[in-house]
């Protein structure tokens, strides 16, 4: 029986997961890849099979408690053990509040960004128990430390995944199970194509601050190798993280001046 790790990574059909299901793969992991579009991860999986590395592909909704058990029962059946979680399945629909339609766009991001996260981690807990090991890391946003107009919905489940993370990372440490959480800011995936956002002044985040999916993968493979309970990314957020937490009433200035004002006149 092989004993290379095995991590298992939900929406591993693109972007940020399919980055990281390569990035792993390549260093020794046997890869289980877990999303809705099974024909992008078997293409994903053959790619990791054809430079020499292991990949399962399981079609999975996380939304779903039963596709979820039956992702981990499958997952065991064939490797055994499950020695990295990467919680990574995810979407967000940038509007205003009144836009949303409260089934697609609000009941689906909690179903999906936090139910879906929740889940799949209830359901890998009792075989890294009983191995006494483990690592649960869980895909958040700089959006989990700073709500921003028109993320009402998605800044709720990122920082209810932030809460917790830190519950589960305290309740797990007897086992020597490892929860983290990682919090980039923008990165340039389909989630971007996705999202909805309606822009009508016309702003832009910064080019220098928009991350690669492969940016991403390297820092949870880093995360991986030496845990920790956060990370954020790029570490200009820290800044605007602290910022937002001692000088919060700055911060709502900042955004009424430069943002609520442009974009609501022209609603």
């Amino acid at each position: 029986m092989s004993e290379k790790p095995v991590i298992l990574i939900t929406g591993a059909s693109s972007g940020i997961g399919a980055a990281t299901a390569l990035y792993f793969g390549q260093r020794g992991y046997r890869v289980v890849l877990a999303a809705r579009r099974l024909e992008r991860l078997v293409e994903q999986a053959s790619e990791i099979q054809d430079l020499g590395g292991e990949a399962l592909a399981i079609k999975a909704d996380v939304s779903s408690s039963e596709q979820v058990q039956a992702l981990v029962e499958r997952t065991l059946e064939n490797y055994s053990r499950i020695d990295v979680l990467f919680n990574n399945a995810g979407f967000g629909r940038m509007r205003w509040l009144e836009k949303l339609d409260m089934e697609a766009d609000i009941e689906t991001q909690l179903q999906v960004n936090l139910h879906g996260a929740i889940r799949t981690a209830k359901a890998v807990i009792p075989t890294m128990i009983a191995q006494r090991s483990g690592h649960i890391i869980n895909m958040s946003s700089v959006a989990g430390y700073i709500a921003t107009p028109t993320y009402s919905i998605y800044a709720a489940t990122k920082f209810g995944l932030r809460g917790f993370t830190d519950a589960l990372r305290r309740e797990m440490y007897p086992y020597n199970i490892r929860v983290s959480g990682i919090y980039p800011g923008p990165v340039k995936t389909e989630f971007i194509e996705h999202m909805g956002s309606e822009r009508k002044s016309g702003f832009k985040t910064p080019t220098w601050l928009v991350l690669t999916s492969e940016d991403v993968a390297r820092a949870v493979w880093k995360l991986n190798q030496r845990p920790r309970r956060v990370v954020v990314l790029p570490g200009f957020f820290s800044g605007l993280i602290m910022l937002e937490h001692w000088f919060p009433g700055l911060v709502d200035w900042g955004i009424e001046r430069f943002f609520i004002r442009r974009e609501r006149k022209q609603s």
